[in-house]
C-alpha cells in the first residue's frame, strides 16, 4: 500500500479551509445581502483583447444571476509558459478564483489534487448543488475515474463530448504533390525530410516549418510511430513525460529517454532537418504566431491536434490559400500506436480556498447543462459570434475571421455532445477522419493509475532539469554529436536519481495491475 499521510494531509487541510469558508459565507455568496456571487473560473489559453468575450458575459450574467444568483469571471493562465503559471497560480492560495479547468494527463490533476490545491466534493455537495452533472456522470458511472486512494471525488470529468486530441502534422497536400508524394500523401514521419526539402528549394519565402520555442514533436513524432511505447500521462518531470510502458508489456515501466536507439534515431533526423534549415535558426527562442506564417503560406508545416485540424486548419487555408488541400499526419499512423481521448482530458475542479464552493458548483451546474448558457460560454452571441444555417450548422457571420474574431472563452472541462452543433468551418471529412482513427486507437489503459509522487516529486523535478537542457536542443538538432548528448543526458538522469523514480512507480504499478486482476 503507498504511504497516504500526504494525501490525507492535503486532504484535511482542504475540509478545513472548507468548513471554514462555508461557516463564514454570509452575504459574500449572495443569499444574505440579495447580491449576486461573483464565480471566477481559472481558463487555459491567451485572454482575448477583441471584446466579443466581455459582450458574451454581458448576456450570459443576467441568467446565470436569475437562475443561481451568482456572475461569471475568468481568470486566464496564459500560453507563455504555461505549465509552470499554472501549477504556481493553484499552489499560491488565491481565494478568488473559484473553479479551476484541470486534466489528468496535461493539467497535473492528480498531482494537485494530492497536494490540496482542490476542495474533495462529496456526494451529497454535488447532488445538492449540482444535481444535473452529479446525475449524468453517475449514470455513466464515471465518478471512479475522479478519486484518489481516499476515495474521495477531487474533479468533475467532461466525459460526455466527443474530441481527438493525439497531435500531428498538418501540411500542404499541394506542396507534397509536387513534392512527388502520391494524391499529396504523406504516410511516413522520416518522409517529411523530402517535403521539407522541397518547400527550402521551391518556396524561398517560407520555412518548411515555422516552430517556435522550447518543445519535442520532432522527437515524439518519431517515437510514436516507430516504437510500441504508451506515455502514462499521470508523470511529469518538468514539462515532460519520462516514463513509458510498451504495449508488448504493459505493465514494466520504462522511457523512451532511457531505453533503446529510436531516440538516437530521431535526433539524428532532427540534426538533418536543421541542416536542412527546416526552421528559424533561433526557433528555440522565436515566440511568433507560427500557425498564422502557416496560413500565410509562410510554413510548410504547422504542429497540434486532429480537434485543430478539423474545426481550424482546413477551413481557414482553404480561405486564405485557396488550392493548399490541407492534410494531416498524425503521429503513431505508420504503426497504429494512437490513443482514444481519456474522459478526464478536461476536468472542472473546485479550488479548495474557494469562498463559495457550494455556489461555485451551482454556476458550472448551469454552464455546463443549461443550453442557453451552454451557447453563449461556447460559441457566443448568436448573430454576432455565430449563425444557425437553414440545415441546423452553426456559421459565422459574413466577414468573420477566427483569427481575430474568436471568442476565446476556452470552455474545455464541462463540453456536452448533446449540445454540440456541426460546423460550418468543419473539414468535410471530419467524420471520416474520426472513423479512421476509431478503427486503430487504443484505450488509454492507465486512467485510474494514480502513482504516489510523495518520494519522488525532488527527482523528478532534478529530471525536469536535465531534460530541459538536453531535449530542446536535440529537437532542433543542435548537438554537433546527438550520441554523444544523449549518452551524456542519460547519465545525468540516472545521476538525478531515474532509477529510484522508475522503481518506486513501479512498485506502484505492479500494486495497481495486482488489485486490478491485470497481473
Amino acid at each position: 500500500m503507498r504511504n497516504r499521510l500526504a494525501r490525507a494531509a492535503a486532504a484535511a487541510l482542504a475540509l478545513a479551509v472548507t468548513t471554514t469558508t462555508l461557516a463564514a459565507c454570509g452575504p459574500s455568496d449572495g443569499t444574505e445581502s440579495g447580491e449576486p456571487t461573483t464565480i471566477t473560473m481559472l481558463v487555459l489559453g491567451d485572454k482575448p483583447t477583441n471584446g466579443r468575450l466581455e459582450a458574451m458575459l454581458e448576456e450570459l450574467n443576467p441568467l446565470l444571476e436569475e437562475e443561481v444568483n451568482a456572475n461569471l469571471d475568468l481568470f486566464y493562465v496564459e500560453w507563455a509558459d504555461w505549465q509552470t503559471q499554472y501549477n504556481t497560480q493553484l499552489l499560491a492560495g488565491d481565494d478568488s478564483i473559484d473553479l479551476i479547468t484541470t486534466a489528468t494527463d496535461w493539467l497535473f490533476a492528480w498531482e494537485n489534487a494530492e497536494k490540496g490545491a482542490f476542495l474533495p466534493l462529496s456526494e451529497e455537495m454535488l447532488q445538492e448543488h449540482a444535481p444535473r452533472t452529479w446525475e449524468q456522470v453517475d449514470a455513466e458511472g464515471h465518478w471512479e475515474l475522479t478519486k484518489l486512494d481516499d476515495g474521495q471525488i477531487y474533479f468533475i470529468p467532461e466525459d460526455n463530448f466527443t474530441q481527438w486530441t493525439n497531435h500531428g502534422f498538418f501540411y500542404r497536400g499541394d506542396w507534397a504533390a509536387e513534392a512527388g508524394f502520391e494524391d499529396g500523401t504523406i504516410t511516413r514521419f522520416e518522409d517529411f525530410t523530402t517535403y521539407f526539402e522541397w518547400v527550402k528549394e521551391n518556396q524561398p519565402d517560407a520555412y518548411p516549418w515555422d516552430v517556435a520555442g522550447a518543445n519535442e514533436a520532432a522527437l515524439i513524432g518519431y517515437l510514436q510511430g516507430h516504437t510500441d511505447g504508451q506515455t502514462i500521462g499521470q508523470l511529469t518531470a518538468g514539462n515532460y513525460f519520462p516514463f513509458q510502458t510498451t504495449e508488448a508489456d504493459p505493465y514494466t515501466v520504462t522511457s523512451w529517454y532511457m531505453e533503446g536507439d529510436e531516440l538516437l534515431e530521431a535526433a539524428e533526423l532532427a540534426k538533418e532537418w536543421n541542416e536542412i534549415g527546416v526552421w528559424r535558426e533561433d526557433a528555440l527562442n522565436y515566440d511568433g504566431q507560427t500557425r498564422e506564417q502557416f496560413f500565410a503560406g509562410l510554413s510548410g508545416v504547422d504542429q497540434h491536434h486532429t480537434q485543430t485540424y478539423v474545426g481550424t486548419i482546413v477551413d481557414n487555408m482553404t480561405k486564405k490559400q485557396p488550392g493548399s488541400d490541407p492534410k494531416f499526419f498524425y503521429w503513431g499512423q505508420e504503426n497504429g500506436n494512437v490513443f482514444r481521448d481519456i474522459l478526464t482530458h478536461g476536468a472542472m475542479a473546485v479550488n479548495a480556498t474557494s469562498n463559495n464552493p457550494e455556489k461555485a458548483l451551482e454556476v458550472y451546474d448551469v454552464i455546463r447543462n443549461d443550453q442557453e448558457a451552454y451557447m453563449l460560454l461556447t460559441a457566443g452571441i448568436e448573430g454576432t459570434d455565430y449563425v444557425i444555417t437553414e440545415d441546423g450548422e452553426l456559421g459565422y457571420p459574413e466577414g468573420y475571421d477566427s483569427s481575430t474574431d474568436a471568442l476565446g472563452s476556452n470552455f474545455w472541462a464541462g463540453r456536452m455532445d448533446e449540445f454540440e452543433l456541426d460546423r460550418v468551418t468543419d473539414a468535410p471529412n471530419k467524420q471520416e477522419i474520426y472513423d479512421g482513427l476509431d478503427a486503430v486507437a487504443k484505450e488509454y489503459p492507465y486512467s485510474t493509475f494514480v502513482p504516489n509522487k510523495d518520494l519522488i516529486d525532488p527527482t523528478l523535478a532534478a529530471m525536469g532539469g536535465v531534460l530541459s537542457e538536453y531535449i530542446p536542443q536535440l529537437q532542433y538538432g543542435k548537438f554537433d554529436d546527438p550520441a554523444a548528448a544523449i549518452d551524456e543526458m542519460r547519465q545525468k538522469l540516472l545521476d538525478a536519481g531515474y532509477e529510484d523514480a522508475r522503481d518506486s512507480i513501479q512498485s506502484d504499478m505492479d500494486a495497481w495491475a495486482e488489485e486490478r486482476g491485470l497481473k
